[in-house]
């Protein structure tokens, strides 16, 4: 058996942690940058307010006092997040964080009768310890756990724990299930299932297995065998990334070539940030930029250009090196810039890396590395002391003084509230 413990709304709960005056109010979180809604509570959900709708839709809301708006702390969501991790480690014997707010525990050893009662006293224990509130859902399979946490968040009457331990349970659960609400299924593959017919997840599992291989892909036969209650979703082993992308809009548009070559940088560096800290190197690295498609106004130029190095690479000098060598093709003057951003792809190992028979100093590439660790250690001792206010203190010269994301508006940010003192103590 699964367990799949969900915390409800998990932004704007853990804003309200330290904001109780916010309990019982229409909240919505902001994306970075303020630009649109990524965490609503169910009151301003009852408001008609979806998911991604650009902030300026509804900041009328907030003008008139009928809605309160946050901009993403991801500090303070991280650290509610490794408490809530915490517990669910300390209670059951195996774990698989899925992501952010969300955890898979490993049933097995533990008592089938003991099940419930374990659930929901977990649910107790992190609105008490935590203050955050979850859902937990248990079943055969994880597709199906997904489905039973979902009845758990949205029906009162299971106290925030949904059992789905029998074939009649599982049935009626899948009965009232939209297709498109299904793990693994979503709205990609929803339209496709409903010209078939398929608008339930009974719908689904009741069509033979023939019909699914023949209709749609490998990963769908396994969603159709976990509604079965077949396991199939064994642990996920966590795969080398193909990309990774860092990017930002601007607060405000930029034209000058020098400001945008400072934010291309940094870019640049958090990208070789992330692969060092993956193990991993890249070949090609691309950078894109582009102006405001909201302002009808303004010319439009949405431009990208990839270089592809000889040698995998993940030090700071040389992904920055190639992500400015792409922004020179492409910048161009006389255009307002809204946002750009930088991605590493064709990823291997570091350990891996094979050196090009020419054009490749062994010695350089031990000194960026050397120093690329050196940085890191640096830097990361930084953060945990909060020594570098937010931004890293060793930095190469392209970049920008600061943080890369300290141009990023944020208008409604909350205080670092379990992780700054600085934030906590005010001295009168």
């Amino acid at each position: 058996m699964y367990a799949l413990v969900d915390c409800n709304n998990f932004f704007v709960s853990c804003e309200r942690v330290f904001r109780p005056e916010l309990e019982g109010k229409a909240v919505v979180v902001l994306s970075n940058n303020d630009g649109c809604v990524v965490s609503r509570s169910n009151e301003s959900k009852a408001m008609g307010i979806k998911m991604c709708t650009p902030f300026y839709q509804v900041k009328h809301f907030v003008d008139e006092g009928k809605l309160h708006a946050c901009s993403s702390n991801y500090a303070l969501y991280g650290d509610l997040s490794s408490r809530v991790m915490s517990l669910l480690a300390d209670a059951v014997p195996k774990i698989e964080i899925y992501s952010i707010d969300e955890a898979f525990l490993h049933l097995d050893g533990i008592a089938p009768e003991s099940v419930p009662q374990l659930c929901h006293d977990l649910v107790k224990k992190i609105r008490k310890w935590v203050g955050v509130p979850v859902s937990i859902g248990v079943a055969p399979t994880k597709t199906l756990a997904k489905i039973a946490s979902h009845f758990a968040k949205k029906h009162k009457g299971y106290r925030g724990v949904c059992m789905m331990e029998t074939d009649a349970k599982r049935l009626k659960a899948l009965q009232l299930t939209p297709i498109d609400d299904v793990w693994g299924i979503g709205r990609r593959l929803a339209p496709k299932m409903l010209e078939k017919g398929v608008k339930t997840a009974l719908d689904f599992v009741q069509r033979p297995r023939e019909w699914v291989a023949s209709t749609f892909n490998v990963n769908t036969v396994r969603t159709w065998e976990e509604l079965q209650g077949h396991v199939c979703h064994e642990e996920e082993r966590e795969e080398r990334r193909k990309s990774i992308c860092t990017s930002r809009s601007f607060a405000d548009m930029i034209e000058d070539e020098r400001e945008l070559v400072l934010r291309v940088s940094d870019f640049a560096a958090m990208c070789a940030r992330k692969l060092r800290e993956e193990g991993s190197a890249a070949y090609d690295v691309t950078t894109f930029m582009y102006t405001n498609r909201f302002r009808e106004d303004l010319a439009q130029y949405f431009p990208s250009a990839t270089i592809r190095l000889d040698v995998a690479a993940n030090s700071a000098q040389e992904i920055i090196g190639a992500a400015l060598k792409a922004f020179r093709t492409i910048y161009r003057q006389g255009y307002k810039y809204k946002k750009a951003g930088v991605t590493v792809s064709n990823i291997i190992s570091a350990d891996a890396i094979q050196a090009s028979m020419f054009d490749f100093d062994d010695e350089l590439r031990q000194k960026q590395d050397r120093l690329s660790k050196v940085m890191d250690a640096v830097n990361a001792a930084a953060e945990v002391s909060g020594s570098a206010s937010g931004g890293a203190l060793l930095r190469l010269a392209t970049q920008r003084p600061g943080h890369y994301a300290d141009g990023i508006r944020s208008d409604f940010r909350s205080r670092l509230y379990s992780t700054s003192l600085d934030d906590i103590i005010e001295v009168r």
